[in-house]
């Protein structure tokens, strides 16, 4: 019965390995180039992909170059074109799926070939000869460059598309520049599957992926969550907790707005120095709930830790943003509102749970001093580990340049609006000047 069971074991093992292409088979980075274009009543699609990803497709060689004057080569470009390409992508006009793509035009590239470079150099070069059938070329190098015309109603339709090409690559980037019907064009960069795109979304499709982007980064954002508990241990009114709840929302929203439209620096160093702040910003907070923290206040540590957080959210919204299509703002408003549903969330769950824990567990006093050392410890680690990261950048004085007083004046505005916003939510916070009140 070992024995059999031993066999019965190796044969299946067999079967597995002969039947999935070896690791070795498959390319380990893949770079995918995409063009879609409205063209009138039809939809131009032009892809390029590495033929070493069409593992399953016996395209003809000699020796170890491919044999392009091979009558099966056509028909193997055909079908790696349809079945690696067009088959891994789903195209849709609204909420109608387009039809099986017409091949229009298929060739192999050298990889010095530089005719993906825009739309109208891609489409010449697909319409015009091959390259010549002497070439010597290796399968590893060479690419396939398809271009697939879908039927449309109009060339004003809204388009979405579904990129299924993870199988063509352990890790796959396909980059993708869609060409709208006002001849405006958007680069789109996608790992792996992202699932469906709506190229140009509605304000509701915007709003809908957006609002979860926003939620789900809160909930996922274990500094921000450090920076929210220290906040709120000492309070127990909500008088004073909304008002200092409110005036971290108000400064993350300025700096978000401020960076996703680039008034912010784009040098390298700036996020590591953001990252650090953001460590710094949870380690006060924390010492502060420990020698004693002065709840009148709060909100202005709140507001001015919240610029600085909000800078981190525009990180984070970076790469997502190119999914809001032309719907900027409104995907900014919806990004904020899921941030602040996931902050309500967490709020909700935890002023209750700690003031139950400071009744029938532990003393408030003792209990504040030990969870926020055990915080502070973390940030003070996180805060050590950022520095050192920031400290490799190399600084210099910058160029007095027209570009350099241009970015001075954008953060200029960004200053102004800030102190604007700070001055008001002082005095909506506290208007009759008392401070007693905020105490809790």
């Amino acid at each position: 019965m070992k024995n059999r069971a031993a066999l019965a074991l190796g044969a299946l093992g067999l079967f597995l390995w002969a039947a999935v292409p070896l690791a070795h088979d498959v390319p380990s980075d893949v770079r995918i180039l995409a063009y879609l274009k409205a063209e009138g009543p039809r939809l131009r699609l032009l892809v390029r992909a590495p033929m070493a990803s069409m593992n399953d497709i016996p395209f003809p060689t000699n020796g170890a170059f491919l044999s392009l004057a091979d009558p099966e080569m056509a028909i193997g470009l055909r079908d790696g074109a349809t079945d690696w390409i067009a088959g891994r992508i789903e195209v849709y006009e609204g909420d109608t799926r387009l039809t099986a793509p017409r091949l229009a035009a298929v060739h192999i590239s050298l990889p010095s070939d530089t005719s993906f470079d825009s739309y109208d150099t891609a489409t010449r070069a697909l319409l015009g000869p091959p390259i010549p059938v002497t070439t010597e070329l290796a399968k590893s190098q060479a690419m396939v460059d398809a271009m697939f015309e879908y039927p449309i109603r109009s060339d004003q339709s809204r388009f979405s598309i579904n990129p299924q090409y993870r199988l063509l690559g352990l890790r796959t980037l396909t980059i993708l520049k869609f060409i709208d019907a006002g001849n405006v064009e958007r680069t789109l960069q996608f790992h792996d599957d992202p699932g469906l795109v709506h190229l140009d979304p509605t304000w509701l499709q915007a709003a809908r992926i957006f609002v979860a982007e926003g939620f789900f980064h809160i909930l996922s954002g274990y500094d921000h969550l450090l920076f929210l508990f220290c906040l709120v241990i000492p309070f127990r009114r909500v008088r004073p907790l909304f008002w200092t709840v409110t005036s971290f929302v108000v400064a993350h929203s300025i700096t978000l707005v401020a960076a996703t439209y680039d008034m912010v620096p784009s040098a390298g160093w700036f996020s590591p120095l953001v990252q650090l702040l953001i460590a710094v910003s949870i380690l006060y907070m924390a010492l502060e709930n420990m020698t004693g923290p002065r709840l009148e206040r709060r909100w202005m540590f709140a507001f001015g830790f919240g610029l600085v957080h909000g800078l981190d959210f525009a990180f984070a919204l970076r790469d997502t943003l190119q999914l809001a299509g032309t719907r900027i703002f409104e995907s900014l408003v919806a990004f904020n509102v899921g941030a602040e549903l996931g902050q309500l969330l967490v709020l909700t769950l935890l002023v209750p749970a700690i003031a139950l824990l400071f009744r029938f567990v532990v003393a408030e006093r003792a209990g504040t001093i030990v969870i926020s050392a055990i915080v502070a410890h973390t940030a003070w680690h996180w805060s050590v580990t950022r520095g050192q990261l920031l400290w490799r950048y190399q600084f210099g004085w910058p160029d007095f340049t027209v570009a350099f007083f241009a970015d001075a004046t954008r953060w200029l505005i960004v200053i102004v609006a800030a102190a604007g916003a700070g001055w008001l939510m002082k005095v909506l916070a506290n208007p009759s000047g008392s401070k007693s009140e905020a105490r809790g």
